[in-house]
C-alpha cells in the first residue's frame, strides 16, 4: 500500500496574511493550481489555512471584494489534513467522506504538501480510490457548499 508522502506534490506554492485576492488569483493562474495553503508569516511551513479557486468566486468576488482584499477574508481556517504516513486508499477515503478533492499534507503542524485526487489516480494505489472518492464528491457536490472544511 502506498503512504501519501509518496504521491503528494511537496514544492507547494504558499500565501501568507500579507497577502491579497489578487495575489492568489496570480499564483493560481501561473501555476495552474485551484488550491493555495495559507501559512504563518514568520514560520513559512505553519499551515493556517487554505484558500481555494472557489473561495475567491464565493468569499471574494460574489461578495463584491476588491482583490487587495486580504487572506483572511476568503480562506478557510478549519481544513481537514492528512499525515504524510496515510496510506493513500484512507486519504480517497477521506476526502470522500468530507467531499474535497485536496488535502494538505501536515506533520507536527507544519506543512510538508497537498495530496489531490489528481496524485492518487496516478499512483496507482489501489484502482478504486480516485475513482471512487471523486464519485462519492461529485454525487454530493450540489448539497455542500464547504467542500473544503471538517
Amino acid at each position: 500500500m502506498k503512504r501519501v508522502r509518496e504521491l503528494m506534490s511537496k514544492d507547494c506554492k504558499t500565501v501568507t496574511l500579507q497577502d491579497n485576492v489578487h495575489e492568489i488569483a496570480v499564483i493560481m493562474a501561473e501555476n495552474d493550481i485551484g488550491f493555495v495553503p495559507v501559512v504563518e508569516v514568520e514560520d513559512k511551513t505553519k499551515l493556517i489555512g487554505a484558500v481555494t479557486d472557489r473561495d475567491l468566486v464565493v468569499r471574494g468576488y460574489a461578495q463584491k471584494r476588491p482583490g487587495s482584499c486580504p487572506v483572511s477574508d476568503v480562506m478557510s481556517e478549519a481544513l481537514v489534513t492528512v499525515s504524510p504516513d496515510t496510506d493513500a486508499e484512507e486519504a480517497a477515503d477521506i476526502m470522500a467522506k468530507h467531499q474535497i478533492r485536496r488535502l494538505p499534507v501536515v506533520e507536527d503542524g507544519r506543512l510538508c504538501g497537498v495530496i489531490s485526487l489528481g496524485d492518487l489516480a496516478l499512483g496507482n494505489t489501489t484502482g478504486r480510490d480516485a475513482g471512487q472518492a471523486l464519485s462519492e464528491i461529485s454525487e454530493h457536490s450540489n448539497t455542500n457548499t464547504n467542500t473544503y472544511l471538517q
